[in-house]
């Protein structure tokens, strides 16, 4: 795993992004125009038709961007999040052009847990990221759909599945695995789910087992989600859509690639 202790963006950006992205610094609008500027055009263009019969539009879109510039702006704004220095703090700035489109750069497979809250950890306002949140941040086949939409018709150039530390759902798979543990109600179904990624993690022996498990559960989703049909899996190959996998450390602030 990664550290981000000391310059993150650096550290995590693929070489020749940090370029590209100064470069679109210079010449973009604000955020608030921009979102403004979007939601007209979309506006503009919804009597035609529905959204699949936008090419051009979806061409144009503020999120129209290439993967790794969509990963170096949310580990940038991770940055700001962790260092206390956050760029939102106007959350009502966009309201009325949020009304009409959205244009998320990135979607987050982010667990349900309420302290990992992808838009503060990212920095990020509403309207810039798709979050799928489910206990485990695992992928089944509601989430998938979900993803499948944000990719195919929003756009999203991005998919992170989002572990964080101290996972409660990855803590009670490991009681049940090691100890036979009965969970109540649907949290077998849960177990189920997460038990690839904590088998992967006891069999390395790991002097911490959670955070190993944790990190195998985001490793393994992600691979799932490469290799997802028919939709996720040909954005992939085609190079407009990058699946990465990160760990939120709620302490720091921090998350860290993997």
């Amino acid at each position: 795993m990664q550290n981000l202790q000391s310059s993150p963006s650096e550290r995590q950006l693929p070489e020749g992004v940090m370029c590209q992205v100064c470069d679109e610094r210079r010449t973009n609008l604000s955020r608030r125009r921009l979102l403004g500027a979007a939601g007209l055009a979309l506006a503009s263009a919804a009597v035609a038709g529905p959204l699949s019969s936008f090419p051009t539009l979806a061409q144009t879109a503020p999120n129209a961007i290439a993967p790794d510039v969509a990963l170096a702006r949310i580990m940038e704004g991770n940055a700001r999040y962790a260092g206390n220095s956050p760029a939102n703090k106007d959350f009502s700035a966009g309201r009325m052009a949020r009304a009409e489109a959205q244009f998320p750069i990135a979607a987050i497979v982010g667990c349900a847990d309420s302290r990992a809250a992808p838009e503060l950890i990212f920095d990020h306002a509403p309207g810039e990221l798709f979050v799928t949140p489910v206990a485990g941040n695992f992928v089944n086949d509601d989430g998938l759909a979900s993803l499948e939409y944000g990719v195919k018709f929003l756009g999203v150039p991005l998919i992170m599945v989002l572990g964080h530390s101290g996972c409660g759902a990855v803590s009670a798979t490991i009681k049940v695995v090691q100890e036979g543990v009965t969970l109540p109600g649907h949290l077998p179904g849960l177990v189920d789910a997460l038990r690839p990624g904590v088998k992967a993690a006891i069999a390395q022996k790991p002097v911490d087992l959670l955070a190993a498990a944790t990190i195998e559960n985001v490793r393994y989703n992600v691979a799932q989600l490469q290799a997802a049909k028919p939709i996720v899996s040909e954005f992939v190959a085609a190079g407009k859509v990058k699946v990465v996998g990160g760990v939120y450390d709620i302490a720091s602030g921090r998350v860290n690639l993997v």
